[in-house]
């Protein structure tokens, strides 16, 4: 809970004033009852209309001081739990941002999304209510207790049972609801996790008729989170019907000694009536402090699962004097890498890899699905540290430079395509974020783009839907290459980048990336053979192993891997 903190060294000034507001409104509602009993004692029973006026007179005065109070607290409350909210959601972005893969890798995508959503949510509404009623209840409790004992010790010995058993109902809450609510929010996760497993795959849906399966199991999920929810709600609707009991039974007692203590002189009618107001007072605070435990509760679940990402140590190590400077530009050497995803079982993803790519040569990367090349380029920008050995960037480990000044060398065109909400020339600045529209559009050209595009009615500020879904999965591809070579980098990644691109395109692609990457240092991973049969290099990869490297050539006549899916693709013919 550390995290917290912060937030409260910046907004405790706006929260004392709300605080100062909300005892001057509970302040006002604790005199009331007090003067009530004197106007019916004093003024009633003595038949002074005088009396009754001025009593009746304070009264609408302490009522109008309370209602401005309220509003002034309403107000301020409102400011401070919205900018606690939207700083706390910013940050915990921010932390998120800073990770690297490896500790997002720990957390589901969809549960990170609960926690900047719904979890700020239910921390900020405590926040709120802090200000609001949470500080009120305890402060009214006190108090009526206080003007209770004052009106009638006797009387207020009533309250010596009845407020223990309220606070055990309590302690007993928060100690059997806590669990409940840890289980609500992680069911809330499987929700917005299924959720966003169909909306990314509702083609694949539709394509399929698989509606009654996903249905099945969105309900399915969908009735655990509903069930855990009711759970937690029955354990905690025991509780309030006990304290409602408990204080009822309370007034029950003070009404029948009341009325005999009337009876016997030593109590007046005002002051019964006071009682019976203090002790509704108590009730309400009472209850309002068993809401405030159970809301308590839920925002200390939430505030935990918040905790959890924040409390992070970024398992990236970034050199505390990164190499700036560098002699030489675009050349990428692995010394001797091994990499493993972290808590993953079995053999290593990449298993001793030694290889040299100078500047202005490119490096073909080809192999069988899940040979480990997407890993192999991944651990080049740092979203994974290797496990053993080392990888340098113009003569440098990677691990001593920046990692800002390392991707801004780099300019990489994943296998899984991500276009963003916009216009295509937005999506293609992402790379340039400077660019005129001259520079856009040739980066278009090399990338064959700029004649589908153009097409458009709106060419270049045609809006692209969520994930590209209004283009094709070759648009995506070449608006997401266009997006990479805008960058002009020292090192440009190409990771199967124009599987969904027809032959024709592709061989287009290839001739202006020929002339686009003279000087350029380009690393290119393909299925296919065309892509990289004009490399410098090819490296063929096995199960994480480099099991060939050289030219075309040489590979056909000395890899057996390479002959094979050579084969796969023109046949033996092709030999």
């Amino acid at each position: 809970m550390d995290f917290l903190k912060k937030y409260v060294h910046e907004h405790w000034k706006p929260f004392c004033i709300a605080v100062a507001c909300l005892t001057i409104e509970a302040t006002c509602d604790l005199m009331q009852p007090t003067i009530m009993a004197k106007i019916i004692d004093v003024g009633v029973m003595g038949k002074q209309m005088d009396y009754i006026l001025k009593m009746g007179g304070l009264m609408l005065l302490i009522t109008l001081v309370g209602a401005t109070s309220a509003v002034s607290r309403n107000i301020i409350s409102s400011k401070v739990s919205q900018r606690f909210g939207t700083e706390m959601r910013y940050d915990l972005f921010k932390k998120i941002q800073s990770l690297s893969f490896e500790n997002i890798d720990k957390f589901e995508g969809a549960s990170l999304v609960t926690r900047l959503t719904n979890d700020v949510t239910q921390v900020q509404n405590f926040v709120n209510g802090l200000m609001r009623i949470f500080v009120k209840a305890p402060l009214l409790c006190i108090g009526s207790l206080i003007m209770a004992t004052r009106l009638n010790a006797h009387m207020a010995l009533i309250l010596v049972v009845v407020v223990p058993m309220v606070g055990l109902f309590i302690t007993i809450n928060v100690k059997v609801g806590y669990p409940f609510f840890v289980r609500v929010q992680k069911a809330l996760d499987r929700v917005n996790s299924v959720m966003r497993e169909y909306l990314s795959g509702v083609r694949v849906v539709k394509a399929f008729n698989r509606f009654g399966y996903e249905k099945e199991r969105f309900e399915k999920i969908n009735k655990e989170q509903a069930d855990a929810s009711i759970t937690a709600m029955k354990v905690m609707a025991v509780f309030s019907p006990g304290v409602t009991l408990t204080v009822n039974l309370g007034i029950v007692a003070v009404i029948w000694l009341g009325g005999i203590r009337v009876n016997n002189g030593s109590m007046h009618v005002g002051e019964i009536i006071a009682f019976i107001n203090y002790m509704t007072q108590i009730l309400f605070s009472l209850m309002m402090i068993s809401y405030v435990f159970t809301t308590f509760v839920r925002a200390r679940a939430s505030a935990e699962r918040i905790g959890e990402v924040f409390s992070l140590e970024n398992t990236m190590d970034i050199s505390l004097k990164p190499i700036e400077e560098f002699k030489q530009k675009g050349k990428v050497e692995f010394q001797h890498v091994c990499f493993s995803y972290a808590e993953a079982n079995g053999d290593p993803v990449i298993k001793d890899i030694s290889f040299i790519c100078m500047p202005g040569e490119t490096i073909g990367i080809i192999g069988a699905t899940g040979s480990g090349k997407s890993s192999l380029v991944s651990l080049i920008p740092r979203f994974y540290d290797v496990t053993s050995g080392v990888i340098k960037v113009d003569d440098v480990n990677i691990k001593d430079i920046d990692p800002k000044v390392l991707r801004n060398k780099i300019a990489l065109v994943p296998q899984k395509t991500v276009l963003f909400t916009g216009s295509v020339i937005d999506n293609i600045k992402w790379g340039k974020e400077d660019a005129n529209l001259d520079q856009v559009e040739a980066a278009a050209k090399l990338a064959q783009a700029h004649e589908f595009v153009t097409a458009f009615p709106e060419g270049y500020n045609t809006l692209i839907g969520q994930g590209g879904v209004n283009f094709s999965g070759g648009q995506k591809q070449r608006v997401s290459i266009a997006r990479a070579l805008i960058k002009k980098p020292e090192v440009l990644i190409l990771d199967d980048c124009t599987s969904s691109v027809d032959v024709t395109t592709e061989e287009k692609i290839r001739e202006t990336l020929k002339k686009y990457s003279e000087g350029l240092t380009c690393l290119i991973i393909a299925q296919r053979i065309t892509s990289v049969i004009d490399a410098d290099k090819i490296i063929v990869l096995d199960n994480g192993l480099v099991v060939g490297m050289g030219k075309h050539e040489d590979l056909m006549k000395s890899c057996e891997v390479y002959q094979d899916i050579f084969c796969s693709q023109f046949g033996k013919a092709g030999i």
